[in-house]
């Protein structure tokens, strides 16, 4: 069971690192090590409407 909670506090965590943006690959260092689907990490980044940026796949900017 993925603990959303402790998803966003991360991601938000990872945001302020990075001028309240996330990057992709930052996101999937949150994923890795919360050991939970990019797709969650994804989920909290709109629910806190924290951009992703500098996507892998070049999907976001």
């Amino acid at each position: 069971m993925v603990d959303r909670e402790a998803v966003r506090a991360a991601v938000k965590e990872a945001a302020a690192g990075h001028g309240g943006k996330l990057p992709c690959v930052v996101a999937q260092e949150v994923a890795r090590r919360l050991q939970v689907p990019m797709r969650e990490v994804g989920q909290a980044a709109d629910d806190l409407q924290i951009k992703i940026i500098q996507c892998q796949l070049g999907c976001f900017e």
